[in-house]
């Protein structure tokens, strides 16, 4: 079995496997080869990194109870580079030349939306662990990150409260891209159907890696001099979050005076800069490392021994591998065989434990059920927990606030097996 050490050492170039002239699918000897596609390099890595590193981990861990079906798990890592194009070569490697099992990856959308059609022509499985804007629900990808309804409307509502200050004006700040654009038209709507005014909704994009804040942070201050609660709800992604929380600071604006609830900042990003000018700003998760359960307590120790370093922290797209993994495993155990069909099957109603104390479950859209957490960042760049639902919230693959999904469903299992069942039209094949 590999080592510690040998784990830690992987790097894009992964581990020098034999290429083979056909997919394997379900192989009886040998390894069982795991992917694992997240950026190591780019504008991503200072979020994806990590993820490769707790990929080795629970690979490590799993090896350690005996494998899988009695054999040894081998992770393949490569680094996709945060170039979208790239996840897709990257992905089909993986399947063609590497013959994995089964991928865990991607962070932003837009590289999940690459890799998608290379998972559906080669009929392997994608574990997909970052929070996205819905509005999808595929055969092959099994989504264990947070939907809209998992993270950005809890969000809002707990902001929307009495205990969250009474927010009545809304920036709508994100990255360029596929998820903060879905997410803010769902948050659009949603605000709207609560009686949000439109003039009271400002929305802002701006590119990966942007660093100039300035103008638009001014923009953010003037908005929210209106004389009514402002707040920011943020999907900016990778490392332009530094200079952004740098530039509130640099205007003098503190949570006191605009809250901003980020989906994208957790203690993986913090660990990284001066947090006392972010004191007091907000983070919507699952999962917070400062969660007090013997579970976390556990998965936090066996982290700080796999890596060495008593000071790396844990994250919830971490945490979401970590439920991922341990369902891929229980349902290639109950299939009997890694075959990407058989573990489709067997997966929907899996449950696995998750690290705020209870269990998630695998449900017929491919989507789990969690808990929504929202925390207050602290100096040491952890969070307080300041709100939380009373209970899990299953993921909802099609958003109830843009018409044209609220008729769609999703359930994989026979005999519907359809990711957008219209049930006004009485059929698979979406809201046309």
């Amino acid at each position: 079995m590999l080592g510690r050490r040998e784990f830690l050492k992987m790097g894009a170039a992964g581990t020098a496997l034999l290429s083979a002239p056909s997919i394997l699918r379900a192989a009886t000897d040998g390894p069982i080869k795991v992917g694992v596609l997240h950026s190591l390099s780019g504008t991503m890595a200072i979020s994806e990194t990590t993820l490769k590193d707790v990929m080795l981990m629970l690979v490590e861990e799993q090896n350690k109870k005996g494998g899988l079906l009695g054999r040894e798990l081998q992770p393949v890592v490569v680094d996709p580079a945060s170039d979208w194009p790239l996840f897709a070569e990257k992905a089909r490697e993986l399947i063609e030349k590497d013959r994995v099992a089964a991928v865990f990856g991607c962070w932003t959308s837009v590289s999940r939306k690459s890799v998608l059609p290379v998972f559906k022509e080669l009929n392997n499985l994608l574990f997909y662990p970052v929070q996205y804007e819905g509005e999808e629900s595929e055969r092959n990808v099994f989504y264990t990150g947070a939907a809209p309804n998992q993270q950005a409307i809890p969000a809002v509502d707990y902001l929307m409260s009495e205990d969250g200050g009474g927010v009545e004006r809304w920036v709508l700040a994100g990255t360029d891209y596929v998820y903060p654009r879905t997410t803010n038209k769902i948050l659009e709507a949603y605000l709207k159907s609560k009686g949000v005014a439109p003039e009271d909704i400002m929305v802002n994009y701006t590119p990966f890696g942007h660093s100039d804040w300035q103008t638009i942070v001014s923009d953010i201050k003037a908005f929210g001099s209106a004389g009514k609660k402002t707040a920011v709800v943020s999907t900016i992604n990778g490392d332009a979050n530094v200079p952004f929380y740098k530039e509130l600071a640099n205007q003098g604006i503190s949570a006191e005076d605009i809250p901003v609830v980020a989906f994208s900042v957790g203690e993986e990003e913090l660990a990284g800069l001066d947090a006392a000018p972010l004191v007091g700003h907000l983070a919507a998760w699952n999962y917070f490392m400062s969660v007090d359960t013997p579970e976390n307590a556990d998965f936090i120790a066996k982290w700080h021994a796999f890596t060495g370093d008593p000071n790396r922290v844990t994250n919830d797209p971490m945490e979401a591998h970590y439920i991922g993994f341990n369902m891929w495993v229980k349902a290639v155990e109950k299939a009997g065989t890694t075959d990407p069909d058989a573990v489709i099957d067997a997966i929907v109603g899996v449950s696995a434990p998750n690290l705020t104390g209870g269990c998630s479950t695998m449900m017929p859209n491919h989507h789990v059920t969690k808990p929504v957490l929202v925390g207050e960042i602290q100096e040491n760049g952890q969070f307080d927990v300041v709100w939380e639902t009373p209970g899990l919230v299953v993921g909802d693959a099609w958003s109830d606030y843009l018409p044209d999904s609220a008729k769609l469903i999703s359930d994989w299992r026979a005999p519907m097996s359809c990711g957008n069942f219209n049930v006004e039209l009485g059929r698979c094949g979406g809201a046309g």
